[in-house]
């Protein structure tokens, strides 16, 4: 890696603009990203930690996650980069924060893919009477794949359209299904890790549960491409900052697959996949660390916004909702915390470093 802090990343890169997705593949991506992880994994968990108020916490999040779907469309239709809220930060509050940021994605929200590969393998598992033993295996089924916001078109006028029916179509589906979650099943609701299997067999409908468990599949494998490419374009991006080695950054251009950067995300799926293993499959802990590098996430990339976009603008109004909401929620993540924690120390001392070589 270069010994001297990487210039700030233009709005635009070279090579960075013309992408080629549309209106109707970027809300089919967006919907794989935001819906499919929380339809395997919501209904339960929040039936279990807040019973029948839980349809209350999901309708109260769907309208806080109002400003910061609008700040984040705003950012990413204004300003498309691959490195997203990394390059959002480095252009705002400098070098070490974008670090921050890009290893928060990078290394922390990775552990929701072992997550989301478990919750896929169990529902399939369950649905063909597999035994629990060949979970792992069928999660590594889920472990294939090919920030996504510069491959669009025409990302001033797609993204928000795509967020905006995204933010709609979700909320209303986590809402209804958390109704149906907790009108059926009662205090059975969140007991396992397959609710809506639970859901089916509750209907007692012919069929049902093997639907169920084709969807989950479906549904797991979406996201899993959806979370590695962008993980891998993200990996690309900081390589070609000097955030990560540059042998990484290959395939950074849209259109291009970063292979290489492709193959660091992997790995690191990986290795949370085989702590997640040898924790006996509990999918908590992975859960909340996903969660906690989320969250300090959204508050650096609210500060960007808040930088970046015009004043007066909805998109700015947005994100200054957006920080405050967004700071609040991070003493909930707990000992979670601690990943992100270190992962920004990492990037002080990657600074710190480079800032004594440079001298």
């Amino acid at each position: 890696m270069s010994i001297r802090e990487p210039a700030p990343i233009a709005t635009h890169p070279a090579g960075l603009v013309g992408g080629r997705l549309g209106l109707l593949p970027g809300i089919a991506l967006y919907l794989a990203s935001v819906l499919g992880t929380g339809l395997l994994v919501l209904p339960g968990l929040a039936a279990q930690t807040a019973g029948p108020a839980s349809i209350l916490s999901v309708a109260a999040v769907t309208l806080l996650a109002i400003p910061l779907a609008g700040a984040f469309a705003a950012l990413a239709a204004r300003h498309p980069d691959p490195g997203g809220v990394a390059a959002y930060a480095r252009r705002t509050l400098g070098p070490t924060a974008a670090r921050a940021a890009g290893y928060w994605f990078m290394f922390g929200v990775a552990a929701g893919g072992c997550v989301v590969a478990l919750l896929g393998a169990r529902y399939v598992a369950t649905v063909l009477g597999i035994d629990e033993a060949a979970v792992p295996v069928i999660a590594l089924g889920w472990e294939v794949g090919t920030h996504i916001s510069g491959e669009f078109r025409r990302p001033r006028r797609t993204i928000p359209i795509a967020t905006t029916v995204t933010l709609v179509l979700s909320g209303a589906g986590y809402l209804v299904l958390q109704i149906v979650t907790v009108g059926a099943l009662g205090p059975r609701a969140g007991e396992g890790d397959v609710v809506l299997l639970d859901l089916a067999r509750a209907g007692d409908l012919p069929g049902a549960p093997m639907l169920i468990g084709a969807a989950a599949g479906i549904v797991a494998l979406g996201v899993m491409n959806v979370y590695l490419a962008a993980f891998a374009k993200l990996g690309a991006s900081l390589a070609s900052a000097g955030d990560l080695p540059g042998w990484f950054a290959k395939g950074v251009e849209n259109g291009r697959v970063p292979r290489r950067a492709l193959l660091l995300t992997g790995f690191v799926v990986m290795l949370y996949f085989c702590a997640a293993l040898a924790t006996g499959g509990q999918l908590q802990p992975f859960i909340l660390i996903h969660t906690a590098s989320m969250v300090a996430i959204y508050v650096i990339g609210m500060i960007a916004a808040v930088r970046l976009l015009p004043r007066g603008t909805a998109g700015h109004r947005f994100a200054v909702v957006a920080v405050v909401l967004t700071t609040l929620l991070l003493p909930l993540a707990g000992i979670a915390l601690v990943v992100p924690l270190l992962l920004a120390a990492a990037a002080v001392v990657v600074s710190v470093v480079r800032r004594r070589r440079g001298a």
